[in-house]
């Protein structure tokens, strides 16, 4: 028998059996459509970490607080952070900038949540206190009005530069510039508007107000900084950099006090980890692509005993076993390619709606391992079936009620 004809066999008897096709199919469909899911919400969000990091520079690193551990005893990734006390305060921050040849600027960060209110409207939102060196180290840029100056931080002078949500929850589209808002139940005076920014390591920077760090220690009473920021004079200086910052803080404090994070470093050992959980939620999708090979095998199992007469008539009137075989076989594969495009449809349309809710990111080496996987289980769990069915007597089979 022509390998056609066995092809146009193989795919008749698919069509007659429309219903049971289909339930076949739908354990790859599912496989399939998760591997692609699962794995586009991985990426996604490696890219997102990866753009947020570039985003900050790279020839900044942040010292934080207490120390924060990437690594466990024995190396391996994901060990839990250090519980510290915070030594951070604006005299390290200083002692930082003045200490260090290799330190452009070290800037001071502390950030609170509150409710800013103007007239009848309040919005809940958060500040960021800082000095004048903020919006050229973090690269944000005033679209309205003017920047903080260094003699309003020295004197601690109630003035704010907002984001453009802050402006839009409170001022609608009216010009801000020159109004005054309250943080806190605590006057200040609009000088700016921030360019549309977005979020920044998770914090909405549209969504803040900025003040000088020098007026949010008199209001709030604040002595200790949330991070520092240092900017090295070079990106090809951060290693020397970090190492000289760790000096001057060794001074003042132990080394389980406070973590020096490496941007590139840092995005390197996150990018690790979040590759081992792409792969890994791929693998967990993979579960259902062998319960779906499983479920094809059972089924052709369940075809070969009911068309046994008709496998035995075949083989009295001449067909092979080969021929027997090659048609189940190639029912099978069918099933799981047929699946497999289905699957990889679905998977795409499904990142597409996610993506209007996280950051997705549908890559080819998934698909193709996905759709190669649907293809290597209709082969491997197709073969059993073909092979029972290639081995049937054709007297017993005739006589097989």
């Amino acid at each position: 028998m022509e390998f056609s004809e066995t092809v146009r066999l193989a795919l008749g008897s698919l069509k007659s059996n429309k219903l049971r096709s289909f339930l076949t199919m739908l354990g790859i469909i599912i496989g399939v459509a998760s591997v692609i899911l699962l794995v586009s919400i991985g990426s996604g969000l490696k890219q997102y970490i990866t753009q947020q990091f570039e985003e900050l520079g790279s020839n900044l690193i942040m010292v934080m607080p207490g120390k924060i551990q990437f690594s466990d005893e024995g190396g391996r990734e994901g060990g839990p952070p250090g519980v510290a006390t915070n030594k951070l305060t604006l005299r390290i921050a200083n002692k930082i900038q003045q200490e260090s040849e290799y330190v452009k600027t070290a800037l001071p960060i502390v950030t609170k949540s509150l409710v800013a209110k103007y007239g009848n409207n309040s919005h809940p939102t958060g500040i960021i206190a800082s000095t004048e060196q903020y919006t050229v180290v973090r690269s944000s840029e005033v679209s309205e009005g003017r920047d903080i100056t260094k003699a309003e931080v020295a004197s601690a002078k109630r003035v704010t530069i907002i984001g453009p949500t802050l402006k839009e929850k409170l001022f609608a589209d009216s010009n801000p510039v020159g109004k005054k808002i309250s943080l806190a139940d605590q006057k200040y005076t609009i000088i700016g508007v921030f360019k549309e920014k977005g979020a920044t390591m998770g914090q909405d920077m549209d969504d803040m107000a900025f003040i000088s760090i020098t007026a949010a220690s008199k209001q709030f009473n604040i002595e200790k900084l949330n991070y520092i920021y240092v900017e090295s004079t070079s990106a090809d200086d951060t290693v020397k950099t970090a190492t000289e910052v760790k000096k001057i803080l060794l001074k003042e404090m132990d080394e389980e006090d406070f973590t020096i994070m490496d941007s590139k470093d840092l995005l390197s050992s996150i990018s690790s980890i979040l590759s081992v959980l792409t792969i890994a939620l791929g693998g967990i999708a993979g579960i259902s692509l062998l319960v779906g090979g499983i479920g094809i095998m059972n089924i052709m199992l369940v075809s070969v005993t009911e068309r046994t007469k008709e496998i035995g008539l075949r083989k009295a009137v001449g067909a092979r076993e080969t021929d027997i075989s090659s048609q189940f076989l190639i029912e099978a594969v069918v099933l799981s390619l047929a699946g497999g495009l289905i699957g990889i449809i679905l998977g795409f349309i499904g990142s597409l709606i996610l993506g209007h809710f996280l950051k997705t990111a549908v890559t080819l080496w998934s698909v193709l391992l996905a759709f190669g996987v649907s293809a290597a289980v209709g082969i491997l769990f197709g073969f059993a079936p073909a092979a029972k069915a290639a081995k049937l007597d054709p007297i017993e089979a005739l006589h097989y009620e």
